[in-house]
């Protein structure tokens, strides 16, 4: 049979669900809250569907009934999110969630007319320049989490080089990403760091779908990228395309927003995620409290925010669970960060100035020096990501999306 091997003991605050403002304890039910949840997709997708699981959480740990809730799904970014938002504005729901980075005009326009509403979006760049009190971003620090992926897949090319399955010459993964946006950037440039950091000679191929979730295309990106020559799939696409993919052709997978075991028990070898239950606490609480919701709220491994599955010790290497629990204490001590400059090049040279765009426009100007202290300050300057360098060691094998 095969087994998982559970990272409770060795990874506890790993999967810890702790975070700010949120109790151990569920809280009594308060009555003078009502939410409601905007979705791009529906369950059949993995990112909206660890969004949903993390509100049922936070729900529950609030002592919310389900009368306090309301979902709506299916909900594409454009004009539909604002009638949305509206509707869940009218039917009471005086905190109102999105999940999707296209929402985010449509949600700042029903803010502006619904003034007494709390809008909060995951993964926007807007609010702190919008300066709306009732509008408010968030995201987590998750290229952390992706950076501990891609220690375990460095440790897994490094057990099949050992092995004779290639050499490491030819240490090549392959990443199937949605778009070439700064999130998807940064999350694929953290997960190749943290491959690299145990598997110094690994490279990497990445393509783009141009959609967040496409089955079909997600599976052929995944083959294209096998028949060129990658030993190892991750991904920052939302289906079971990709996995699938892998198990068939027999080829490590890390996966996104939830574990694939079940159906691919051979390949599968872990997932990070965010976890959003602690930031659904947290607005609540402070709506309760009366105090301000920041307009940028940033998660971290500490909060509980940012999570890894279990490993699947059916595939992983031998001693994965022992390097991850030293990793990320380096990451949470502050000894080691993910884009620390001197542990990758641009085009040959170490990178000791970076100005990002942090205050949207539509030229996406350059407007604020992120590198700080000899690292990439990544989801300081706001929540959402905006790290988009391209670093030696990734080969993009295109740019259409």
């Amino acid at each position: 049979m095969k087994k998982i091997l559970s990272l409770a003991l060795v990874l506890v605050m790993l999967l810890s669900f702790a975070a700010c403002g949120s109790k151990t304890e569920p809280a009594a039910a308060s009555k003078d809250v009502k939410l409601g949840f905007i979705f791009l997709h529906d369950e059949n997708s993995t990112y909206d569907l660890n969004f949903m699981n993390g509100a049922k959480e936070a729900c529950a740990a609030l002592g919310l009934s389900e009368d306090q809730y309301m979902f709506r799904t299916n909900i594409p970014e454009g004009q539909e999110c604002y009638d949305a938002a509206c509707e869940l504005a009218d039917a009471g729901c005086n905190i109102i969630f999105a999940d999707s980075f296209g929402h985010e005009d449509y949600l700042i326009q029903a803010a502006k007319e619904f003034p007494e509403v709390q809008f909060c979006h995951a993964t926007g760049t807007k609010a702190h320049t919008e300066g709306l009190s009732n509008y408010h971003n968030a995201f987590a620090a998750i290229y952390e989490g992706r950076y501990l992926a891609g220690v375990v897949a460095g440790l897994k090319l490094n057990e099949m080089i050992e092995n004779g399955a290639f050499t490491a010459e030819e240490a090549k993964m392959g990443y199937v990403g949605a778009f070439t946006y700064a999130e998807v950037q940064s999350g694929y440039t953290s997960f190749f760091l943290g491959a690299k950091s145990v598997c110094p000679t690994v490279t990497m191929d990445v393509t783009f779908t141009g959609s967040w979730y496409d089955e079909t295309a997600e599976k052929e990106a995944a083959n294209r990228l096998i028949g060129n020559g990658a030993k190892l799939i991750s991904q920052h696409a939302d289906s079971m395309g990709a996995p699938t993919a892998c198990e068939t052709a027999g080829v490590p997978n890390v996966s996104y927003n939830g574990s694939t075991v079940a159906a691919c028990p051979n390949t599968f070898l872990v997932s990070s995620r965010i976890n959003w239950a602690p930031y659904y606490e947290y607005v609540v609480n402070c709506v309760k409290n009366g105090e301000a919701i920041p307009a940028d709220w940033t998660g971290t491994i500490a909060s509980g925010s940012v999570v890894l599955t279990d490993i699947n010790e059916a595939a992983c290497a031998a001693g994965t669970a022992e390097k991850l629990a030293e990793v990320k204490a380096d990451i949470e001590s502050g000894k080691l960060h993910v884009f620390d400059v001197s542990t990758f090049t641009v085009e040959g040279k170490t990178l000791d100035s970076y100005m990002a765009d942090v205050d949207t426009d539509p030229d996406y100007t350059p407007d604020t020096e992120v590198v700080e202290n000899g690292y990439f300050n990544e989801s300081a300057k706001r929540s959402a990501p905006y790290f988009n360098v391209g670093i030696d060691g990734i080969n993009l094998l295109d740019t259409a999306f």
